[in-house]
Formats: structure tokens, sequence, C-alpha cells
């Protein structure tokens, strides 16, 4: 009952902020809601639409697609860095702080600063034309544009799972490493044979945050290329964004926003299912 107590105040902040409008949106999928206010029950209409648009079926593919390139890459850039850390010797919190300091800037002021160094006259095509390189579109390539913005997500999202890596790291007890060693285990060996298993909760909590994360980008691809160049960068949550508050449609909307939440969950289930083995 007392740590009932203590975690009250998160819990009631999560059922209203949370659940409550988790169902608002499932009920208003059911409608035909408008700006005024005014609706009509339409059942599974909006879910039928959905299956006839081509544009649903396009975002839903450019989502995945989004997925499979952000959540390794800032996997191994969170882990590499986080090892990095925990083997420095000198100026541990320079570094951290450092590192950490993408995830506090802005989403907006991130994608201004990544837009102008993906120009053709910016920092990027510069560096690339000092090799007879470039320039390069990257962010007007159907090809480019959803690498190009996931390293600016990464650069902009990986501290938090860096810390979270890296604190996973600092409860591995030296003694293991250090017996490894002795026994003449090489640093790969020490790595997967003790760090790895070891640290497989915390990388489990990453992927999951990481992976959800990216179902949700909005920010950065609205300021960087508003669903663009010809629908390349066109995301499930853009979709939502523009039905919702372009087209004023909010009970498709709130039907997109369901079927996003079903993606999500159906993957962090199957990722639970396939990497939770043996954590506990």
């Amino acid at each position: 009952m007392t740590g009932l107590l203590f975690v009250l105040p998160m819990l009631v902040l999560f059922v209203i902020f949370r659940f409550v409008p988790t169902l608002g949106a499932a009920g208003m999928s059911l409608t035909d809601y408008k700006v005024s206010g005014e609706w009509s029950f339409v059942g599974v209409d909006n879910y039928a639409r959905l299956l006839d648009d081509p544009l649903f079926l396009a975002s839903l593919r450019t989502t995945l697609l989004y997925v499979a390139v952000y959540v390794p890459l800032t996997m191994l850039v969170s882990l590499g860095t986080a090892l990095m850390l925990n083997a420095a010797i000198y100026a541990k919190g320079l570094f951290r702080g450092m590192l950490f300091l993408p995830y506090v800037t802005s989403f907006v002021l991130a994608g201004v600063i990544w837009r102008w160094i993906y120009e053709f006259d910016g920092l990027l095509n510069g560096l690339l034309a000092k090799v007879d390189l470039g320039p390069v579109g990257f962010l007007e390539q159907s090809s480019l544009v959803l690498p190009a913005l996931a390293v600016v997500s990464v650069w902009k999202g990986f501290g938090y799972s860096m810390l979270i890596l890296l604190a996973g790291l600092k409860s591995i007890p030296g003694s293991y490493l250090e017996a490894a060693r002795v026994d003449g285990a090489n640093a790969w060996q020490r790595f997967r044979r003790i760090t790895l298993p070891l640290l497989r909760p915390a990388l489990f909590f990453v992927l999951i945050i990481e992976t959800i994360g990216a179902f949700q980008t909005f920010d950065t691809i609205y300021v960087m290329t508003g669903g663009g160049p010809a629908r390349a960068s066109y995301t499930l949550i853009y979709g939502l964004y523009e039905q919702g508050f372009k087209f004023f449609d909010f009970g498709y909307a709130a039907t997109l926003g369901m079927v996003l939440f079903a993606v999500v969950l159906v993957v962090s289930l199957i990722q639970r299912r396939l990497l939770d083995r043996g954590t506990s």
C-alpha cells in the first residue's frame, strides 16, 4: 500500500493523459467527428476506408522502412558510445555531457541545422566537393531521404539510450570480466560472453523505447521534408497529422492513430517474445 501511494500521482497522470485519450481515440475512430464538434456513428467505415486507401498502405510501408533503418542504427550508436564512455579513464563527465547535449536540443532546431547541412551548398556537400564527389540531394532523392532523416533522429536522440546502457554496463561486476581476462578471453569474447548477456535487460528496454519513438517520429519530417519528396517520407504519423489538422477529418485521423497503436503493440510483443527470454 505504501508503494502504491508513492506511484499513485504518476498512475493518475498516466490514466488522464494516456489511457483516457486512447479510449477516446478508439471511440472517435468509429465516428465522422467534425471540427465543429458534430459527429455521427459510422461503425467500421473508417477502417474499411483504410484498406482502399493507397496512401495509407504507402505510408505504412514508409514507416516500417524508416523504423528498420533508424532502430538498428541508434542501437549501434548508443551501445558504441556507452562502451567508449565506460572504458574512458579521463573526463568521463565531460564526454558524457557532450554526447548527451543533442538530446536536450529541440527537434525543430535540430531539423533546421541538419537541413542546412544537407543542402546542395551545405556543409556535407562542401566536404564531398573537396574529394570530387557530389553534390548529393540527400533530402531531394527518394532513395536517400529516409536514411538522411534517420541520421538526424539518431544524432538527436541517442544520448538517452546511451545513458541507459551505460548504467547497465556499470552494474556488471568487474570481477566477472577480470576472471575472464585471467582465463585468456580476449576483448571480443568478454563482450560476447559476459557483457552482452548481462546487458540484455537494458538492451531490451532501449530497443522497445527506440522502436516506439521511431514509429512516432514527426517533428524531423515536418521541419525537413514535409513528407516529401514525392511522399517518400510520408509516414503514418504524418498522415495522421494531415488528416486531423489539415483536412479536419478527425474520425479518419483517429483511425490512423489506432492502427499505429496496434502496429506498435504487435511489434513490441514480437520483440519481447524474441529478445526477453532469459532476462529475469
